[in-house]
């Protein structure tokens, strides 16, 4: 299903309609302030391991991202976050970065990998943060990929449904999606480390 929601009006029946999509185990795509994502309800194994099953890699070893509508979620995942860090994130968020935190033992059972880590969204998208609010808890995320060489990043949302609308259960189309995913930095240390430089400077929150 095709779902056009308007980007900064975002209608509450469509949110409605999404979220239940959601808690009932189903997948969705959804726009963020980078790149079209995937995403499911974070406590739905079933629906994790069907996202994996898409993304083809075991579900042990996914290492997919959390979409938060805030940071209050952030200290129901997360172990030991320093204040510096938490400051970093206060000043960057909402924003087109991934922080890679050390995951807690409240984490999900299909987030539990060696690394003990955890990737952390909050993007600057009215409607994947009303979403994930209406929802009451995050979802886990992974970026969409083309299978075209040149083009990384699917941006048209109906180019999108085309390739996705079998696999998925609802494509939104919030606009045209854009090309250049999240900067990556890891907390995990003592300083922040650049993992993948994306469209967004953390410099200017350092």
């Amino acid at each position: 299903m095709l779902l056009e929601i308007h980007p900064s009006n975002p209608d509450e029946r469509k949110i409605k309609q999404v979220v239940e999509c959601l808690k009932n185990g189903g997948l969705i795509i959804y726009p963020t302030d980078t790149v079209y994502g995937l995403g499911c309800d974070v406590f739905n194994q079933k629906a994790f391991e069907k996202l994996a099953r898409l993304k083809g890699i075991k579900p042990e070893k996914a290492n997919f991202s959390i979409v938060c509508f805030d940071l209050s979620h952030i200290s129901d995942f997360t172990l030991n976050l320093d204040t510096a860090t938490f400051k970093l994130m206060k000043k960057a968020l909402p924003g087109p970065f991934t922080f890679i935190l050390k995951a807690n033992n409240a984490i999900p059972k299909m987030f539990k990998n060696n690394k003990k880590t955890i990737g952390i969204r909050i993007p600057d998208n009215l409607i994947a943060r009303t979403i994930v609010k209406e929802l009451g808890n995050p979802i886990v995320s992974t970026s969409i990929h083309s299978g075209d060489e040149i083009l990384d990043y699917l941006t048209d949302p109906y180019e999108i449904h085309e390739a996705f609308e079998k696999l998925v259960d609802i494509v939104i189309d919030g606009g045209s999606g854009g090309i250049i995913p999240s900067t990556i930095v890891n907390c995990t240390g003592d300083e922040p480390e650049l993992l993948r430089e994306g469209k967004g400077d953390i410099n200017e929150f350092i």
